[in-house]
């Protein structure tokens, strides 16, 4: 099956489709914490870190003296600057212990300066329960590299800081009741993702010397059985919410290129580039699916790529050579999938997610490459998640888990649920799964993993 219509597919169920679901534990308790994970590896294949959630998020607005300094860089004139800055920002308290595996616990913190989306637990393509992953997306053939024989998956997890934290927590203040305005992050907002692939590493010439997870993941990207398996780093993504952004977004990528061997490998994720707009005037076909090289588009001006092909290995980039990263579409952009983001879903991330996609380049089509602003809709009648694709997809866990009338959906569910030890749907509900409206399987209450002492 192509690329874009496995992505198609995988969008559909996680954000659209009605997926398996269990009957909550009655009374639901207030503001209860929120799930860590729905798959633990199964009792004694496993010794190692186990996720929890930092959900501690501010009460109140963070001071705007507080921002980091590379808010003070011009993004247009030193955007390679800005984007390392970004980097370290990141990375700062979170990597250097001896075991990668050890790094971004952001749990551990005692200051709470980086914190989880909730409800990312939820569903078959919900948080694995070592590192937090979620599963994001197919890898097809030659997507990586000429030499990539495999198909693989995509796994990842994100991170917030306390500007970003503090918006979650105002959504989220009544756990059982999000609240469901029109979302606007506050300046200062950085938000970045960590992204993993099981791709062999021998097929992919920069992943040499690569940083590893292990995670309990899925076999295949169409299966539901588990294992605990290595995961490499490939991918990291960053949104800024920084005024100096026309739209007040400014988005970033990286990519993992292990040639360049340095001593801190997580400093081996190099820039793609930086966007800030969607060049809604350029409205070519173009798109480079199996990389060769990197094909740069000079009419381009929203986007700046990273030209130091020593530095870069060949990718495929977005549309028409807009910011996208390796494992993203390449008939997208970081902000046309980004831009869509709800509270209810209405639109696809990508116009190729349709019956019957539009013409590219037509004005359909071009609705996805608008230059939108922060907090702006996408589509008039819903509001607006502004550009956090990660709060939109919690939303709506959140309200397929509960159903429209305090009840549960349990027909027409996208993937067939497996019984097997770990399959559970996150601390504090049970694991009753469902065929046909018919339960086949007893309720049982899930181990709360938040209390446990490993």
């Amino acid at each position: 099956m192509p690329r874009v219509a496995l992505l198609g597919v995988y969008f559909y169920f996680l954000i659209a489709a009605p997926v398996y679901s269990a009957e909550p534990q009655m009374p639901f308790e207030t503001n209860a914490p929120f799930g860590d994970c729905g798959f633990l590896p199964p009792a004694g294949t496993y010794t190692g870190r186990l996720f929890h959630l930092s959900q501690q998020y501010p009460a109140e607005l963070p001071n705007m003296a507080d921002r980091p300094l590379f808010f003070k860089i011009d993004f247009r004139t030193q955007w390679r600057d800005y984007l390392l800055a970004v980097r370290s920002y990141c990375f700062e308290g979170n990597v250097g212990d001896k075991d990668v595996e050890n790094d971004f616990a952001i749990e551990n913190d005692k200051s709470a300066k980086w914190f989880h989306m909730p409800w990312q637990h939820y569903g078959p393509f919900g948080r694995e329960g070592i590192h937090g992953l979620t599963k994001e997306a197919p890898i097809q053939p030659g997507q990586l590299a000429s030499s990539q024989q495999s198909s693989g998956q995509t796994y990842a997890v994100a991170f917030y800081n306390r500007f970003g934290g503090y918006e979650i927590g105002q959504v989220w203040k009544h756990h059982e009741q999000p609240e469901l305005h029109d979302i606007k992050f506050p300046v200062g907002t950085v938000e970045f993702k960590l992204l993993f692939a099981d791709i062999p590493q021998q097929e992919v010439p920069f992943l040499a010397h690569p940083v590893v997870w292990q995670a309990y993941i899925t076999k295949a990207f169409d299966s539901n059985d588990r294992t605990i398996k290595n995961l490499m780093l490939i991918q990291m993504d960053v949104m800024v919410r920084d005024d100096q952004s026309p739209g007040g977004w400014i988005f970033g990528t990286f990519q993992y290129n292990g040639v360049q061997g340095k001593a801190n490998p997580w400093e081996n994720l190099v820039p793609v580039g930086i966007q800030w707009g969607d060049d809604p005037d350029v409205t070519e076909n173009a798109a480079n699916p199996q990389p060769k090289q990197t094909i740069r588009n000079s009419t381009i001006k929203e986007t700046i790529i990273n030209d130091d092909d020593t530095e870069l290995p060949p990718t495929h980039l977005g549309w028409n050579g807009r910011l996208n990263g390796p494992v993203d579409n390449p008939q997208s952009s970081c902000m046309s999938c980004h831009a869509t983001a709800q509270v209810r879903v209405k639109s696809p991330l990508s116009p190729l997610f349709q019956p019957n996609p539009p013409i590219a380049g037509s004005e359909e089509w071009m609705r996805w490459f608008r230059n939108y602003k922060c907090g702006e809709r996408f589509d008039a009648d819903v509001p607006s998640a502004d550009f956090s694709l990660q709060l939109a997809i919690s939303v709506k866990n959140y309200q397929q888990w509960r159903g429209e009338e305090h009840g549960i959906r349990t027909t027409n569910y996208a993937f067939q649920a497996k019984q097997q030890s770990g399959n559970g749907l996150g601390s504090k509900f049970s694991d009753t799964l469902f065929e046909n409206g018919v339960p086949i399987q007893q309720p049982r209450i899930q181990r709360d993993i938040q209390q446990d002492d490993r």
